[in-house]
């Protein structure tokens, strides 16, 4: 006993050389992926700098001007500024708060479907939204909405243009975003309840558990790393609301609630040039999406009984 326990701390305490030297395969496999994300992920953070500089492309990035926070001094002084966070917040907690559940939902009604053929065209016909390009949805969801002829319109017997409503936006963002992509996020859940035991639930069946009690009492707890996970992820672009779909949908009507930072950035940037101003825009959502990470991951690592998960 006193030998193997040697035998591992003496393992334990290889030199740096030594242990990159037995694993040289892997140290090597892992070169290149290392290499991309550096010069990809990484190098480019250098550039965060023009929003610190009144960045002119003739000067160059060291040749132009620095200003320290001017641009985002700017920004909070702006007009809109106050409208365009309360936008994105709002669109992006609403989204998550109706959107995160409804995958879940659905995975567990569909785990308790025993007929094979109908599951697999259940899920084939809740997830092929998801591959329909946002061009082709905001076209859809424009003609579903339209005043004259639209099939709301139709159904309800109005003549109501809903995209010029601001109060009607953010429904049909989220609802529309739910109908999207509410069957690709099935996926995940689907792929974890077919890996629980099926003699857990025929144990169940047997004790006389109902199908709502097996779910409570083996499925969500089943679930419930894979929830947090993907909580965390998706509290990681909580501020990122989808910049095309929302030009797409945006009206001068609607813009009382449809004035997103990320539109801003495109119209400072892109439209007007102002690629400072711009950055300094972008440089500040980036923050505010990092704290939320950070508090959400927090959080989440409380009330998760699983923490290797986060």
């Amino acid at each position: 006993m006193k030998k193997n326990t040697s035998a591992i701390v003496t393992g334990s305490h290889k030199s740096l050389k030594k242990r990159l030297l037995d694993n040289w395969q892997l140290y090597a496999m892992l070169f290149i992926p290392v290499v991309l994300t550096i010069i990809y992920k990484y190098y480019p953070i250098y550039g965060i700098q023009i929003a610190f500089r009144d960045y002119k492309a003739n000067r160059g990035m060291f040749g132009s001007e620095w200003v320290g926070f001017e641009w985002f001094r700017r920004f909070f002084s702006s007009p809109n500024c106050i409208r365009m966070i309360k936008n994105t917040v709002l669109i992006s907690f609403y989204g998550l708060l109706w959107s995160f559940p409804v995958p879940i939902i659905l995975a567990l009604m569909i785990n308790q479907l025993r007929f094979n053929r109908f599951k697999r065209v259940v899920q084939t016909v809740l997830y092929a939204p998801h591959f329909i390009s946002i061009m082709v949805i905001c076209g859809m969801i424009r003609i579903f909405l339209s005043p004259s002829g639209g099939l709301i319109n139709l159904l309800a017997g109005t003549s109501i243009d809903f995209l010029s409503e601001a109060s009607a936006f953010r429904t049909i963002f989220i609802a529309s975003g739910i109908w999207q992509d509410a069957g690709w996020g099935i996926i995940v859940y689907m792929a974890t309840l077919s890996n629980i035991d099926t003699s857990h639930y025929e144990a169940a069946k047997i004790d006389g558990a109902s199908m709502f009690q097996r779910i409570w009492y083996i499925d969500i707890p089943e679930l419930i790393p894979t929830i947090v996970l993907m909580l965390i992820m998706s509290a990681g672009g909580l501020m990122n609301v989808g910049f095309e779909k929302v030009w797409l949908l945006q009206t001068d009507l609607n813009k009382a609630t449809s004035d997103v930072i990320s539109v801003y950035v495109y119209q400072q940037g892109i439209e007007s040039a102002k690629y400072s101003y711009s950055t300094a825009i972008g440089l500040f959502n980036t923050v505010v999406n990092i704290i939320l990470l950070i508090i959400v991951n927090t959080i989440a690592s409380k009330i998760s009984e699983d923490t290797s998960f986060v």
